[in-house]
């Protein structure tokens, strides 16, 4: 091979890497990009299975996403009450009794209280704001209970309190988010979602996470609260109506018979599945499931929110207002749910916001009224389980989504005419009563005054831990993997409250 014949092979060699790299790196870069993000998709879908040769494995539970599953652990309850106050109650004028704090009536707030904290509304140095409710000692227990609760006061020794719960989120929408989503973002399950996530529902023709509102308003974070985040939204809350039609468009239109609605719903369900064959969307799976749960839920529900059927007698023990989308009508519906199966029940009761703007937020005014209006529901429903046998395997929870400070608030620095407390979130009153709490306990403790913790304190994440274990889960491996890794309720936080277990 002469020189001339050498070169001329070397440049065409030269020329064929060249073009080999420049193919790879321009006219292939797409297609390598397709290829990782079809492999993050699948690694993030659980229906995929390369054992399979990359077809799709569907369980019985992609199927039936609210089978009904047993829990990893043997539980105490099977099924949450879950009582929200949105507005967050004042603790000083329910549950944490402070004759100190009544002493030091209209005195100014020590500065040091102030000092680096963060308020919603109190400006300059505020004046100590005594308890507005008289308080007594009630039960076996002797644990404390203001006026505003008479009925309450019979049911005291069904209840374990938490003194001493802190937050970090001072504002309603956020701190809303954070009690039940375990983050102040939006974007995550609530609980209700992860609860039905891991068990399912017990009841194949009803949902297994059911919400009910009263108050006239939605919490302040809205239906996030009740929303399934990134969990397939077959478990999210479903918001039914304690008058009217229990969910909208629960009937058919007038000349859609029974059958006929059935033969739609499976033609829908037929394309349905065609397209989750196609792109094995698991949401796909999810909207065949919803398609016939409305379908089923179209003859259970009317029947289980009818509380027209129930005796006198347990109408008059709640207090039920007829016509009318009442927390008491809320507290008989839950318990009727709970009675069919429903795994998870959210109530939400707006209006507890305590600024003292006027007379329907003061402490000593309209948190009276609130009272009034959920004593008789809320004994009547742990009452009613507990005669009923469910409050053995029915757990209930009260609470807000942060406490009031022991301040006046004075917006700019002005005495106000009615009588209001700031939101606060280092020290606030929940309680919870059923299966696994023990019965008359109290647990934590604030200083004199009701502003800081001097033990017991525990979290938002706490309390999330201690409602999971009591359905049977450990939160620190109750997990759902999302965007490359495990997520789980309580993040990287959270101790179950042993303090107040049975």
């Amino acid at each position: 091979m002469d020189n001339t014949e050498r070169l001329i092979q070397e440049k065409i060699k030269r020329e064929i890497e060249t073009q080999t790299r420049r193919h790879f790196i321009k006219d292939c870069v797409a297609g390598m990009g397709g290829i990782a993000l079809s492999s993050l998709f699948f690694s993030c879908n659980s229906f995929f299975d390369n054992k399979k040769g990359g077809k799709l494995s569907l369980t019985e539970r992609d199927l039936n996403p609210l089978a009904t599953l047993a829990p990893p652990f043997p539980p105490k309850v099977k099924s949450v009450i879950y009582l929200h106050m949105a507005g967050a109650p004042s603790q000083l004028e329910m549950f944490d009794y402070k004759p100190e704090l009544q002493k030091l009536h209209n005195q100014s707030c020590p500065e040091s209280f102030l000092e680096g904290r963060k308020f919603a509304f109190i400006r300059g140095v505020p004046k100590l704001l005594g308890p507005q409710a008289k308080f007594k000692q009630v039960g076996e227990a002797g644990n404390w209970v203001s006026e505003y609760l008479p009925h309450f006061k019979k049911v005291a020794d069904e209840v374990a309190f938490l003194k001493a719960v802190n937050t970090d989120q001072f504002n309603h929408g956020p701190a809303q988010l954070f009690m039940h989503t375990g983050s102040p973002r939006l974007g995550r399950p609530s609980i209700g979602s992860w609860v039905t996530y891991g068990l399912g529902s017990e009841n194949q023709n009803l949902p297994g996470f059911v919400v009910l509102t009263s108050g006239g308003k939605n919490p302040s974070a809205g239906k996030s609260v009740w929303g399934s985040g990134f969990l397939p939204s077959v478990y999210q809350g479903v918001q039914c109506r304690s008058k009217g039609d229990p969910v909208l468009y629960i009937d058919d239109p007038k000349g859609m018979s029974r059958g006929l609605k059935k033969r739609t719903i499976d033609a829908i369900n037929s394309i349905n599945k065609e397209e989750f064959d196609n792109y094995s969307d698991p949401e796909t799976l999810a909207r065949i499931n919803q398609y016939e749960m409305a379908y089923r839920m179209q003859i259970a529900v009317p029947e289980v929110m009818n509380i027209n059927n129930e005796p006198d007698y347990i109408k008059e023990m709640y207090g039920v207002e007829k016509g009318k989308e009442s927390f008491a009508n809320n507290c008989l519906l839950a318990r009727k749910l709970v009675e069919k199966g429903v795994r998870f029940v959210q109530l939400f009761d707006w209006g507890w916001d305590s600024h003292g703007t006027d007379h329907s937020t003061a402490v000593d005014l309209g948190l009276k009224n609130k009272c009034r209006e959920i004593d008789r529901p809320i004994s009547a429903l742990i009452l009613d389980l507990k005669q009923r046998g469910l409050l053995d395997d029915t757990l209930v929870v009260w609470g807000g989504e942060f406490g009031r400070t022991p301040m006046q608030e004075n917006r700019e620095g002005k005495e106000q005419g009615y009588k209001g407390r700031d939101h606060h979130v280092d020290a606030f009153t929940m309680w919870m009563a059923g299966g696994g709490v023990k019965k008359g306990a109290s647990w934590g403790k604030t200083d004199e005054i009701g502003f800081s913790a001097l033990e017991g304190q525990v979290s938002v994440h706490d309390v999330h831990a201690t409602i999971l274990h009591l359905l049977g889960f450990n939160h620190e491996q109750f997990t759902y993997d999302f965007q490359g890794r495990p997520f789980r309720l309580t993040d990287v936080h959270g101790h179950v409250i042993k303090e107040i277990l049975a």
